[in-house]
């Protein structure tokens, strides 16, 4: 697959079918090798002598002096070390610099990353990705794929910027907090080929003397008190016993710590392994930064951090109430409590034993076969809560012995009291492997917090469960559409899916014709779901007649239809009959509406080859078949805004829907614009009013044009990245470009 924002091509990126996007720079000759993860193919890059060797791809690229651009690799080698680099070249295509990585701790003959950023110098105006190694002798070889040049990657909604999570620039983003020194180092690690946040430096924290050594990051994001936030971080510790952490501080308006939140890894190995930890910020907090360490270190010792990331936590199912902390168990308990009985409530170990979210699970143990109640804190709900019907959701797993349960909600007023527990009836906790168990309650009036409460009796001594992804949320309706008759859009909302299903989804028209409804990648036929929530805005439904939508979801890795969702019937306005949309279905955000002129005068062309035969009447004719229709459109614009707004639309020269009020005797129809007339009507200078002539050729639907979108970018992802507006202006063209992050050359 394609890595996104790549400047390389497929060919030049994955090395398949062929090495033809790279060539030999220095004392090496190359190959198409096998074996590789983003395709077959690998470069293989073999020495003629001993002593360094490069290899650089054909092409260069557009950069802009003083803008980061990021690359990486995956390399494999096990006799020699690698490095790579990015070249930077002037207009006359002579070299200014190579901005080189580490180079690689040891060498490997396992796929591993390699990755370097920084800033282009002044006079660099195009970039090669260079890969190096140095071997003692002739004939030895290095191994590289999976190879990105382009803007940097990072984690979305990260509040610190891009080279305090990856340290790819440098180690300044990170200072040392107590008998550490910090620095970049490049072990060998091997990513997911698609895990592109994943890069080749690594931050090393390393013991001066025995005893407990930290590091802090330097940066000081801003928060918003009572929001909850997380933190998280591969840790790589120096051995499994040794205790690594990662700590979530908050600081008040004049930068003094006022919370800290530890979270303690409990790794199964020394490898690098994601840890979360997450807390609200209290009341006086104005900042939040993020600290690593080890306790109780040798001197010497070594502990690693890659991809450290802050952000607003997410919310485990849409619309829960329930906090992270108190949902996925990755630093401890939360505030569940036993209020009756035996049982003992810890953190699941080791890391990536048990879980649904994260790296752990809740672990209730009961010595005894007998009940024992837990109970999660008073969670706040919103106002008027009182006779709503909420969800409560648990994912539990039965890992020694057995146990049933009743499952429920107890509620309280404003004031504390005991509004009463409402609660399934007893029934056996399924095994084996994880099970999702929810129940459906109503808050009584005046229902103002809920805790979850579960009394659970072991049918055996020692019997053990683990409960992970808890969440309480108002249970709306599984399918919900409105019409927006303003854009002339409808909004599709889908809620409780499960995320790694395949989902297809239709518009059915009134006759029953089922068309696919565009998403982020086109047409959404079996995507994959990311979320247990999925909003959809069409933008191509028909003006001013029903139709509904049909939702298939299917299991991912056999096809098989799992089950089917379907809309209640929805009408966009058709609106004023002299008015009509024209559409960029892959851009929405430049839809246009204008009055109608004219409409066409349909041509359907048609290609004919005529041949006069001796001494018979009538010509042989050979015909072609015959092409959709051709005409011209004839518009008005009224104001100068929409003028603007039709220009923008148009720019792109991309394939347009044009939709009519039914009953103008147009059907909805995809078109190209060719060249197209834009004059002034009767009247003064100043009058705004335009003719235009708009000539359509009839197109098929766009079957692969996904909807530009932000993909999640906030206004967080643009401060975390840019100090000033001034920066802004100077990189993007428009506030579009903004949005879908593309980057002046």
């Amino acid at each position: 697959m394609a890595i996104p924002g790549n400047f390389l091509s497929a060919v030049t990126e994955s090395i398949d079918p062929n090495t033809s996007g790279w060539t030999p720079l220095l004392n090496c000759t190359i190959s198409m090798g096998t074996g590789g993860r983003n395709g077959d193919g690998c470069l293989s890059i073999k020495s003629a002598a001993a002593g360094e060797m490069r290899a650089r791809t054909v092409s260069s690229y557009a950069v802009t002096a003083g803008t980061v651009y990021y690359t990486f690799a995956d390399a494999a080698g096990g006799t020699v070390p690698e490095r790579i680099g990015i070249r930077w070249l002037n207009a006359a295509n002579a070299e200014v610099s190579i901005l080189w990585s580490l180079t690689t701790t040891t060498a490997s003959s396992t796929w591993h990353r390699v990755s370097v950023a920084g800033a282009a110098p002044v006079g660099a105006v195009r970039a090669q990705v260079v890969i190096s190694s140095t071997p003692a002798a002739a004939g030895v070889i290095t191994y590289a794929e999976n190879v990105y040049l382009g803007l940097p990657i990072r984690t979305t909604g990260n509040l610190l910027p891009f080279g305090t999570e990856t340290t790819e620039i440098d180690a300044s983003g990170w200072a040392s907090e107590a008998n550490a020194t910090v620095s970049r180092q490049v072990p060998v690690v091997t990513w997911s080929v698609d895990n592109y946040l994943g890069g080749g430096h690594t931050l090393a924290i390393t013991a001066t003397a025995a005893g407990n050594a930290s590091a802090l990051c330097v940066d000081r994001p801003a928060v918003t008190p009572g929001r909850e936030y997380l933190a998280y971080a591969y840790l790589n510790p120096p051995t499994s016993a040794s205790d690594t952490w990662i700590e979530l501080r908050f600081y008040n308006s004049a930068g003094t710590q006022i919370q800290a939140t530890r979270s303690s890894l409990a790794a199964p190995g020394t490898g690098f392994y994601r840890q979360r930890v997450s807390a609200p910020a209290p009341a006086l907090a104005a900042t939040c930064s993020a600290a690593a360490g080890i306790t109780g270190a040798s001197a010497g010792q070594v502990t690693r951090l890659e991809t450290v990331v802050i952000m607003v936590a997410y919310a485990l199912q849409a619309g829960t109430v329930v906090s992270y902390t108190d949902s996925s168990f990755e630093h401890g308990i939360g505030s569940w409590t036993r209020t009756a009985g035996v049982a003992t409530l810890a953190r699941s170990t080791p890391w990536g034993a048990y879980a649904l979210d994260g790296s752990y699970a809740l672990t209730i143990t009961s010595s005894t076969a007998t009940a024992s109640t837990i109970r999660s804190a008073k969670i706040p709900l919103k106002a008027g809560s009182g006779g709503l019907g909420f969800r409560v959701m648990l994912g539990s797993q039965v890992t020694a012995g057995g146990w049933t349960a009743t499952r429920g909600v107890r509620w309280y007023d404003a004031g504390d009291v005991d509004l009463g527990l409402t609660a399934s009836g007893v029934a056996a906790v399924p095994g084996p492997g994880w099970w999702y168990l929810s129940n459906d309650v109503v808050a009584p009036v005046g229902a103002t917090q809920a805790a979850i409460e579960w009394t659970l009796t072991a049918t055996a001594t020692n019997s053990v469960l683990r409960v992970d992804k808890v969440a309480l949320w108002e249970a709306l309706p599984l399918v919900t559409v409105a019409a927006v008759d303003s854009s002339a859009s409808i909004t599709l909302t889908l809620r409780e899916l499960t995320a790694d299903d395949l989902i297809t989804v239709y518009r059915v028209g009134a006759d029953g014709t089922r068309t696919l409804v565009r998403g982020p990648a086109g047409l959404m036929d079996q995507v994959l779901i990311a979320s247990d929530i999925l909003i959809i805005e069409d933008y191509e439904a028909p003006l001013g007649v029903p139709l509904s939508y049909l939702v298939e979801i299917r299991d991912p890795a056999t096809g098989a239809l799992e089950s089917t969702r379907t809309s209640d019937s929805v009408t966009i306005a058709a609106g004023d009959v002299n008015l009509a949309w024209l559409k960029d279905p892959g851009n929405p955000q430049r839809n246009a509406q204008v009055m109608v002129q004219r409409a066409p005068d349909w041509q359907r062309p048609i290609e004919q080859s005529a041949y006069v035969v001796k001494a018979r009447r009538n010509k042989v004719v050979l015909s072609g078949r015959r092409q959709g229709l051709e005409g011209e459109l004839a518009i008005w614009t009224r104001t100068d805004d929409e003028r603007a707004a039709l220009h923008w639309l148009l720019d792109s020269g991309n394939v347009l829907l044009w939709q009519a009020a039914p009953g103008m005797g147009v059907t909805d129809m995809y078109v190209n614009v060719a060249s197209i007339t834009e004059a002034r009507t009767d009247g003064t200078a100043m009058e705004p009013w335009r003719s235009w002539s708009l000539p359509l050729t009839e197109a098929d639907l766009p079957v692969t044009t996904g909807v530009n979108g932000s993909a999640g970018r906030t206004w967080q992802d643009i401060l975390s990245e840019f100090a000033t507006w001034g920066d802004l202006l100077d990189t993007y063209a428009t506030w579009e470009d903004v949005l879908l992050d593309r980057r002046m050359e």
